[in-house]
């Protein structure tokens, strides 16, 4: 599967996940979610800048466990981990990291993260 963005052809695999980590760019995750029926706000983003953060320095996908720990008790918002993994099903109700990751542009992680 292709995409077309911005008169550059992009590869996806069979899944959605890009082949050439390298291609991911705003416009990009923005095409992924558009064909995904995802609409971004700025949760979204966050979660998605953050993953790719974490992929950078650890060359790996963090798990939901990684991302509720680290980001569930900043801020005023949520004062609980729960609760805030709750946000990011409803932000990303299907499986959250397997589609974080798609929109970051990362590779597949395994099924049980």
């Amino acid at each position: 599967m292709n995409l077309e963005v911005n008169d550059k052809k992009v590869e996806t695999n069979e899944q959605g996940y890009l082949c050439n980590l390298e291609d991911w760019s705003e416009d990009v995750c923005k095409e992924l979610a558009k064909r995904d029926g995802v609409e971004l706000y700025v949760d979204h983003w966050e979660l998605i800048w953050y993953f790719r953060g974490y992929y950078e320095e650890n060359q790996s996908n963090p798990t939901m466990h990684t991302v509720v720990r680290t980001l569930g008790h900043k801020g005023d918002r949520f004062h609980d981990q729960k609760a805030y993994e709750q946000h990011i099903y409803k932000l990303f109700p299907k499986d959250a990291v397997h589609e974080v990751c798609k929109l970051a542009g990362l590779p597949m992680p395994p099924p049980d993260t």
